[in-house]
């Protein structure tokens, strides 16, 4: 068991796990995933046409015949990581297939890396079966090439991420990501229900829904009704609610109309968790951001969820260091966190991205400014979470396990997204439980970031 601080990048997905048998023969492709849960979902969706056509996927370089390589862009420092990645991966295998968002500048790839066989941008999965055909022709098996009903997925068999939407309309100038993805593109809520229906069927227990901005779901459908099902968040999570799964709220802008996502949450037909990205408190700072700038108004909002839904948790990440932040707007944020008292907090440092608009905003803050503000939020931050749990000691809660070894249980409460936010730990009696079991767990102990517990028999 390994404690779990909260993830200070908001563009790192969950590791990929490969479990399945390859037959004499098969072909075999292997996956590197970066970036974030919805990039997972892609990769996902690649390796199922992939097993649809008789390859097998493969957990290391040598075994494979070609390497997908899934990238991010989202931060400079990201890009970085996708160049080491295929570095990697062209000297383990040779033969290399980029695609993701950092695919949206091949010349960028090809200048470092010239030897990669393809690059292809976000989404583009037909270009990436050409490429993997070109590289190992298929063979498929249709006696024993048998894929489940959902499909290939990359996350353990209780949990799985439900992408509701692509792109995004906001114009945040320190984002590339509609450049990338492109605008707010909804998924048809009759096909985001058959997805979730066919999950659960095979055993999934949480639901975790992610998009770009899911509150704004169904906006540029005119928030259709097929099927009996309206592609609007709240009739969406309503209707996800009622499949018995625990149904998680990734990426929601506070629009006002979140606030009708409350009341289900205090019914218990979706999980008291909010994934809110307010990115920063001070009015000037958000304006330069390009983002909605009423953290004033924000706190009334969150008072009255917590009215609405007194154990709701709240999630969010924050950007210190943004350009043009003077000393007394990063105070107002500390300020501001102090007031808001979130559950969960993330941040990273602001950098510049090649193509963003903030690049080209004066006053640029110090790299020693933004490391020590940095510390700073994060000192703050820890204390609240400190302090939260350590108000839990005594209480009765519902968790989920994810993984059980010979030291015990790791567990997550109904406020913790998995590897991003912290865990429960189980270390006597628990010999009885198996992934994906969600038990009742008396709290008997609290950390900085993590929960540790007994059985409720």
């Amino acid at each position: 068991m390994s404690q779990n601080p909260p993830n200070l990048r908001p563009d790192i997905a969950p590791s990929p796990r490969f479990q399945e048998p390859v037959r004499p023969g098969q072909p075999k492709i292997g996956m590197v995933s970066l970036g974030c849960p919805k990039a997972l979902v892609d990769s996902e969706r690649i390796l199922t046409r992939l097993r649809a056509e008789g390859y097998a996927i493969s957990p290391d370089y040598r075994g494979a015949e070609a390497v997908i390589v899934n990238t991010c862009g989202f931060l400079d420092s990201a890009k970085a990581e996708s160049l080491e990645a295929i570095g990697e991966a062209l000297r383990e295998n040779g033969k290399v297939i980029v695609t993701g968002c950092l695919g949206a500048e091949p010349e960028y790839i090809t200048g470092v890396h010239p030897k990669v066989m393809a690059v292809t941008g976000p989404q583009q999965y037909e270009q990436v079966l050409d490429a993997v055909h070109k590289a190992s022709p298929p063979s498929p098996d249709p006696f024993v090439d048998l894929l489940p009903a959902t499909g290939v997925k990359l996350t353990p068999r209780h949990f799985s991420y439900l992408k509701i939407s692509e792109g995004c309309n906001h114009k945040c100038k320190f984002c590339i990501i509609p450049d990338m993805r492109g605008k707010l593109a909804s998924r048809p809520a009759h096909a985001v229900m058959r997805e979730a229906e066919k999950l659960v069927e095979a055993g999934v227990r949480e639901l975790l829904v992610i998009s770009q901005d899911t509150s704004a779901y169904g906006l540029d459908i005119g928030y259709k009704e097929e099927r009996g099902h309206r592609a609007h968040i709240t009739d969406l999570a309503r209707d996800l609610g009622s499949l018995g799964a625990w149904v998680r709220l990734h990426y929601v802008y506070p629009y006002p109309h979140v606030r009708n996502l409350i009341p289900l949450m205090a019914e218990g037909l979706v999980l008291p968790y909010l994934d809110i990205p307010f990115q920063h408190a001070h009015p000037d700072v958000l304006k330069r951001m390009a983002r909605p700038a009423a953290a004033a108004k924000t706190l009334d909002e969150i008072a009255a969820w917590r009215r609405d839904c007194p154990d709701i948790t709240l999630r969010s990440t924050f950007i210190v260091g943004y350009p043009g932040e003077t000393e007394a707007e990063f105070q107002t944020l500390l300020d501001w966190l102090d007031e808001a008292q979130l559950d969960r907090v993330g941040a990273f440092k602001y950098e510049n991205v090649a193509g963003a608009r903030s690049n080209d905003l004066p006053d640029h803050v110090p790299e020693e400014v933004k490391e020590e503000r940095y510390h700073r939020f994060m000192e703050k931050a820890l204390a609240i979470s400190a302090a939260k749990l350590e108000a839990k000691v005594g209480t009765t809660l519902q968790v989920i396990v994810d993984e059980v070894d010979e030291a015990g249980a790791t567990c997550r409460t109904k406020g913790d997204a998995p590897e991003i936010d912290g865990n429960l730990f189980i270390d006597e009696d628990f010999e009885g439980l198996s992934a994906g079991d969600i038990v009742t767990v008396e709290v008997d102990e609290a950390g900085d970031y993590d929960l540790w517990g007994s059985l409720v028999k």
